[in-house]
C-alpha cells in the first residue's frame, strides 16, 4: 500500500485590489478617514475645477488662432510664374531659399503661405520670403470643390513638425482654368506652450490644495471628534472603575451634542439602577436579618436543651416549632417577592400574555382573602372585564390589594370591592394612609411607620405596581371618597367587556 501523499496547502484567497481598499479604509481611526474623506472631496473638485479652466482655456485660445486665420487675406492671388514651385513642400522650400526669383502678382502674401497647383502632377509654390512650408494631406484637395468665398480650417503642422493650424480655400491659376489650393497656416507652438505650462501650474495649485485641505480636514476632524474623544475617555474610565454615573459636557445642538446627551442619560439611568440594585439588596437583607435571627434562636433553645438533658415543655416546644413554621413561611413569601421583583421593568415577552377575565380573577382573589380575614365582611360587585396580560401576576397582584385591606381593616370591618368599566377598586375600613406617606406607599421595602409592629416585607404593593404596568394600566393609593374612613386602591386596565 503506497504512503499517502499529502495534498498541497491551499494559497492564500487573493483579495481584489478594491476590496484592499476598503481593509485599507475601513482599518484607519475616524480621525484618519475624515481627513481622507476631505482630502478627497477636495481633490475631486480642484480637479474637476482644473479640468474645466484648463478647457476654457484651450478652446479660447485655439479660438484666438481660429479667429485670426478666418480674417487672414491669404488669396487667391494669381502666380505669374511657377519657377521655383516643387512637387513637394519640402523642395518648394528649398527653392525658396536658394532663389527669389518667384513673387505672386498683387498684394505682398504672408509668409505663411503656400499654394498648390492641383493638376496631373501637384505641385507645391511659396512666396519669396517663405520659412515654413506645410505638410500637405490627402483630404486637403476636397476644398477645391468648395465657392471662392468659402474655406476650411484643421490642424496640422509644418514639415518641420511644429504644429499650426492650416486655412484651406480653392483657387484659379492666372490665365487657366487650372485649380489651386491656398492654404494659410498660424502657428500654435506658443499656445501649446502655454497650455502645458497651464496644466503644471494647474496641477501645483491641485496638489497645494490637496495638501492644505489634508491638514484643514485633520485639523477639523480633530475640534470635531473633540467631544467623541470626551466620550471614549468617559467609557473606558467607566469600563477601568466601574463607576457610572460618569457625564461629559454638551455643547452645541449637532448630532455630536445630541450623542453625549443620550450618553450622559444613559450613564444616568445606569447610575440610577445600580442605585436601585444596591437599595435592593441591602433593604432585601435587612428584611431577612430578622426571621433568620429568630429561626436561630429558636434552633439554639432547641439544641441547648437537647444538649443539656433538659427538655422544654410539650407546650413551649410546640409554640417554638409554631414560631419557627410561621417563619419559614414569612421567608418563603419574602423570596417570593423578591424573585417576582427581580425582573426587568420592561414588559414581558408577549408569548406570556393571553386574553384573561379580569372579573374571574378578582372573585378568586377575594375567595382566598375571606380565608385570611375571617372576621370580615367582603362586598363585591363585578362586571366582566377582559384584559391582555400575564394572569398569574395579575391575579397576584389583586391579592397583594386584598392582603393589604385584610392587613389594616378593623375586627368585623367591611371591605368593599368593585369592578366597572375597567377600573378595579378595594376600599377598606382601616385608619387610612396619611398624606406625607402617599408617595412613597409602592416603593420597594417601604413601610409606614405606624405599621411596622405588623407582618409583612414592603414589598406588596411594589409588585401590585410592577404587575399593573406590565399589563399597560395604572394604579393608585388614597383615602377613601366621601372623606370616610379607610383606603381606595384602585387600578385601571385597558381592555373591553368582551374577550378579544
Amino acid at each position: 500500500m503506497s504512503p499517502t501523499v499529502p495534498p498541497p496547502p491551499l494559497a492564500p484567497p487573493r483579495i481584489p485590489r478594491r476590496g484592499r481598499l476598503t481593509t485599507w479604509y475601513r482599518a484607519r481611526s475616524l480621525r484618519s478617514r475624515l481627513t481622507f474623506l476631505t482630502a478627497a472631496a477636495v481633490a475631486v473638485a480642484i480637479a474637476l475645477s482644473a479640468l474645466a479652466c484648463w478647457f476654457i482655456v484651450e478652446e479660447r485660445m485655439y479660438g484666438v488662432v481660429r479667429s485670426d486665420l478666418e480674417n487672414a487675406r491669404g488669396g487667391p492671388q494669381p502666380l505669374l510664374t511657377l519657377e521655383g514651385c516643387a512637387a513637394t513642400p519640402q523642395g518648394a522650400l528649398k527653392n525658396v531659399q536658394s532663389s527669389t526669383q518667384l513673387a505672386p502678382n498683387g498684394a505682398p502674401v504672408p509668409r505663411d503661405t503656400q499654394f498648390v497647383v492641383v493638376g496631373q502632377t501637384t505641385i507645391v509654390c511659396l512666396p519669396e520670403l517663405a520659412s515654413k512650408a506645410m505638410a500637405i494631406e490627402p483630404g486637403d484637395v476636397k476644398a477645391l470643390n468648395l465657392r471662392w468665398d468659402q474655406f476650411v480650417i484643421r490642424e496640422g503642422h509644418y514639415t518641420s513638425g511644429e504644429p499650426a493650424m492650416i486655412r484651406i480655400s480653392p483657387g484659379r491659376l492666372k490665365g487657366t482654368d487650372q485649380p489651386v489650393l491656398i492654404m494659410v497656416a498660424a502657428s500654435t507652438k506658443a499656445v501649446e506652450d502655454s497650455l502645458r505650462q497651464l496644466a503644471f501650474l494647474l496641477g501645483g495649485v491641485a496638489l497645494g490644495g490637496v495638501i492644505l485641505a489634508a491638514v484643514a480636514g485633520r485639523l477639523v476632524a480633530r475640534s470635531a471628534l473633540k467631544p467623541v474623544d470626551q466620550l471614549t475617555d468617559a467609557v473606558e474610565h467607566i469600563a477601568r472603575t466601574e463607576e457610572v454615573g460618569t457625564t461629559i459636557p454638551v455643547q452645541g445642538e449637532d448630532e455630536i451634542a445630541r450623542l453625549s446627551t443620550s450618553f450622559n442619560s444613559m450613564s444616568t439611568a445606569l447610575a440610577n439602577s445600580r442605585e436601585r440594585q444596591t437599595r435592593l439588596i441591602a433593604d432585601a437583607g435587612h428584611e431577612l436579618r430578622t426571621p433568620l435571627t429568630s429561626l436561630r434562636t429558636n434552633v439554639d433553645l432547641l439544641i441547648r436543651s437537647d444538649d443539656t438533658g433538659r427538655p422544654l415543655p410539650p407546650a413551649t416546644r410546640t409554640k417554638l416549632l409554631g414560631n419557627m413554621k410561621a417563619q419559614m413561611q414569612e421567608l418563603t413569601v419574602l423570596i417570593g417577592d423578591l424573585l417576582q421583583l427581580s425582573r426587568p421593568d420592561s414588559p414581558k415577552p408577549v408569548r406570556t400574555l393571553a386574553v384573561v377575565a379580569l372579573h374571574e380573577i378578582a372573585d378568586r382573589a377575594v375567595e382566598r382573602a375571606k380565608l385570611r380575614g375571617p372576621g370580615l365582611v367582603f362586598e363585591t360587585a363585578t362586571t366582566p372585564w377582559y384584559v391582555h396580560a400575564d394572569a398569574a401576576a395579575l391575579e397576584r397582584a389583586v391579592i397583594n390589594l386584598l392582603d393589604n385591606a385584610v392587613k389594616y381593616s378593623p375586627p368585623g370591618g367591611t371591605i368593599e370591592v368593585r369592578l366597572d368599566g375597567g377600573v378595579l377598586t378595594v376600599r377598606d375600613h382601616g385608619p387610612g394612609i396619611p398624606p406625607d406617606e402617599l408617595p412613597y406607599v409602592f416603593d420597594r421595602f417601604w413601610r409606614s411607620p405606624s405599621s411596622r409592629q405588623l407582618p409583612g416585607s414592603g414589598l406588596g404593593l411594589s409588585i401590585v405596581a410592577q404587575s399593573v404596568r406590565e399589563a399597560g394600566g395604572e394604579v393608585s393609593l388614597g383615602p377613601a371618597r366621601n372623606g370616610g374612613p379607610g383606603t381606595l386602591a384602585a387600578v385601571r386596565l385597558p381592555g373591553g367587556p368582551a374577550p378579544g
